[in-house]
Order: structure tokens, then sequence, then C-alpha cells
């Protein structure tokens, strides 16, 4: 390579990663503008509870937007870069806390100086106000650059085959990540499972491939090319400051693996010998009864709202049972609000024989007031008396019909009973009805074998943004 092609290729990294870093710094500023306006906000609220003359309140009320924002810089709460980041907020929630602590007492003492009347609950509601207020924001922040087509990043998947589909499919499931698929780079490839994307050429034309498509992310996903070409795929990848991911192997059994750094210089990905204690098992059992409990009493005006509107929307019982597969093979009556109307059969019985054709896919059995419940999945609150009861869990493995559980045929699959099945869980996190039958048992699996206080608050926290969107629902 001549000076001339060495200096064409370095300024052609150097716009690339000009478009790369455009996506974090449009992610950064937008965080930093919502956590600078939930500052003001929990500033003046702080305030006014707080008992300062006017030109003291307005001093606090800078004091927190400088404050919170520096705080959580201080913790990293605008550093990181990788796709879980940029996806979603639950892995900022103990930064978010730590960042909370942190400028708690700098508010106090600021408090205090000002002559604050009630220094504790200024400090108090200021910090946790800007937290809060903060956390809604990001989300905000999130959604909007989600929307962004330029900061979607163009993405060559490595390998072909099933794997390599799966990957296509979860993209596409999952725009939230930001990453838009143009093809395969293969130097053999399987058309068993193979994704519907052109294929771009063999691993020795990568270089080229990613500099004609203006690819800014690569996906190695289980090609059967040998270790060095791989090898040598990753390093034209870093030499064009281009991200790589690679899906591992075993990755079936890798959900909640934890990373060692170093075994005498050989990465490692180490999957522990899980045990449920019994303290493990009370503590889950805890958090249902206070958090079911709780959401019955704060959402008992929309379930009465529910209630009435099924009642008036289609005749027949508000609640709907059915038989379900819990706990270790014992049955029990989940309950959903009725989404259907109680001639659902003659209705679907008039549209097959009339030859009448149903826009849209939708189903004619579902109500009006059905089909707003599914899209936010506000029938399945009545499962949350389930949980109370201890039929169900928060979350858990999906609670399967009689006869799904009847079919069951691996010895693995059994594993997926020893905890009680969840209203959430890794299957809806996922995707929900989006994800076939066979990877939802999968994520069952990994979900028990794996499980953790820890996990389970994770996915509550990820279930709520999944609902609001409506990501997956039927």
């Amino acid at each position: 390579m001549d000076e001339a092609d060495a200096l064409a290729l370095g300024a052609h990294a150097g716009a690339d990663l000009d478009r790369r870093s455009e996506r974090w710094t449009v992610l950064r500023g937008l965080l930093l503008g919502a956590d600078l306006v939930s500052a003001l906000v929990a500033g003046m609220a702080a305030a006014a509870v707080g008992g300062f003359s006017l030109r003291a309140l307005l001093v606090f009320t800078l004091v927190v937007a400088v404050a919170w924002p520096t705080a959580s810089f201080a913790c990293g709460l605008y550093t990181a870069d990788d796709l879980r980041s940029w996806a979603s907020g639950v892995a900022d929630v103990p930064r978010l806390i730590f960042a909370l602590l942190l400028v708690s007492w700098p508010l106090f003492a600021a408090a205090k100086v000002l002559g604050a009347d009630h220094a504790a609950t200024a400090a108090l509601v200021g910090s946790a106000g800007a937290a809060l207020l903060g956390t809604a924001a990001r989300g905000v922040a999130r959604a909007i650059a989600h929307q962004s087509e330029p900061l979607r990043q163009r993405t060559v998947i490595v390998g072909s085959g099933l794997v390599a589909g799966q990957v296509a499919e979860k993209l596409a499931h999952h725009p939230e990540f930001g990453l838009v698929p143009i093809g395969v780079v293969d130097d053999e490839v399987h058309e068993a499972g193979h994704p519907d994307l052109p294929t771009l050429g063999t691993l020795e034309s990568l270089d080229s491939v990613l500099g004609e498509h203006g690819a800014e992310r690569v996906i190695i996903a289980f090609s059967a090319a040998s270790h060095e070409r791989l090898l040598h795929a990753i390093r034209v990848c870093r030499d064009r400051r281009v991200a790589v991911d690679v899906v591992p192997r075993l990755f079936e059994f890798l959900d909640g693996a934890r990373s060692l750094d170093q075994l005498g210089g050989l990465p490692l990905l180490s999957i522990g010998a899980h045990s449920l204690t019994r303290s493990s098992q009370i503590a889950k059992r805890a958090l249902d009864v206070a958090v079911s409990g709780a959401a019955l009493v704060f959402f008992s005006p929309l379930l009465l709202t529910l209630a009435v509107a099924i009642k008036l929307d289609s005749r027949g019982s508000v609640i709907y049972r059915q038989a379900r597969a819990g706990r270790r093979g014992t049955v029990f009556s989940l309950l959903k609000f009725r989404s259907m109307g109680a001639d659902a059969d003659q209705v679907v019985e008039r549209f097959r024989n009339g030859g009448v054709v149903v826009k849209g896919g939708d189903d004619p059995r579902v109500t009006r007031t059905g089909q707003l419940m599914r899209r936010y999945s506000l029938d399945e609150l009545p499962q949350l008396v389930n949980v109370l009861k201890g039929d169900m869990s928060l979350v858990g493995p999906r609670p399967l019909v009689l006869s799904e559980a009847a079919a069951l045929a691996e010895g693995w699959h059994a594993r997926r009973m020893d905890l009680r099945p969840g209203m959430t869980g890794l299957w809806q996190v996922s995707g929900r009805s989006h994800i076939p039958f066979s990877d939802m048992l999968r994520f069952d699996y990994q979900y028990v074998a794996g499980w953790s206080l820890a996990r389970d608050l994770e996915i509550l926290l990820t279930t709520i943004p999944v609902v609001l969107s409506g990501r997956g629902a039927l």
C-alpha cells in the first residue's frame, strides 16, 4: 500500500468513526438535556418545600441543575456506548441510585448554607426527584433516538444458516437496538434457516464490503470458516473501527453467565452451579406479595374501569379463567379479563362461511375493549390475584396450557417447572408473540437455571417499556 492509499484509507476510517460516534454523541446530548430538565423541575419542587427565600430558591434550583448532571457524569451515566445502554436504561438503575446518594449530601449542605427551614426535606426531594424524573425523561430521550433513521447502524452478519437467520429476526423484532442488517458475508453459504438478505461476499472480501456498503457494525454468527479467517475478519473490523459482536457457541445456555477477565490470558465465560436456596425462595415470594398487593391497590380504579367497559362492550363474564400448568405440574386457574365476545365461536363461523375478508388479520372474536387491553397487556392485570394467592410469580416461566405442558418431551423441559409461572419473564421482554415455542422453552430454562432476585428486578423494569410500546403483543 503506497502513501496515497494509506491516507485515503485513514480518511475513510475517520469518516466512518465520525458517523458512528455521532450516534452516541446525539444520545448523550439527549440524556444530558433530560437530566437538566429533570433537575430544574426537581430543584424548584425541593426549594418550594424547603422554606427558602425567593433569592435562595433560585440559587438552590440552579445548584440542583448543576449538581445532578455532574453526579450523573461522575457515575458514568453518559459514558456507556454498548448496545444494551442504547436500547434501554435498565442497566443504569444501580448507577442512578448511586448518583442519588452522591448528590444528596451536597444538596443538604447547600440548603443549610442558603438558610432553608427544612434542609433535609429539600435535599431528599431534590435528589430523589431528579433521579425519578430523570429516569422517565431518559426513557423519552432514548425513544427519540430510536426513531432517528440516521442513527441506525448498517450491520453485516458474518455467517449463514440458522443462527444468522435468528440474528436477523431478532434485529427486526427489536428496533430499539438501532441495527439494520444489510447482508451476510460467508465463505460457504448454508441455506437452511438463512435470512432473507443478500450475500455481499466472502470473508476475504470483508474489507471491501465494509467500505462499499458503509457498514458500521459486524455480528459474527457461526460461520464454518476457520479460526484464522475469523480472527482476520475481526482484525479487518478493528482496522476500520467497525464495532464487532460475536454470538458465542452454546449461546442457548449463556444467559446470566459471568465473565472472568483472564485465565492465563484466556477470556472465559463462567456458568455457575445454581441452587435455589430456601432464603432465595422466601425473598422471591416476599417480592411477589409486596408488589402484587401494592399493584392491586394502585390499579384498582383501572381494574374497575376495565370491568365496566367489558360489561358494556359485550355479554358475558368479566373474568376469563383457563387451566394452566403451574409449579411442578400442579394445575391452577389463570385469571384474565375477557377480551372476546360471549358468542365468539358463532362470529368466527359466520366469518368463515360467509367468505368475509378480515382486514389486517384482525381476530373477529376480539371485542373493541379487548383489542385495547391486548395491545397493552391490560387483560393480564387480574393475574396479580394469582400472584398474591401463590399460583404465579411476578417473573417466571410462561404458564402453559395443559395440552402444551403434556406435549413437552425433552428431560430438561421439566426444569422450567421448578419455579412458579410468571406474569412476565424472559419470553416477554425478548419479543412475546414473536418468539417461537421452542425459543420460549429455552428462555424459560435459562431463567430457572440462572435465577437471581436481581435478575427478577431487571426483568420487571424491562417489562415496563416493552408493555408500553406494545412490542410483540397479540
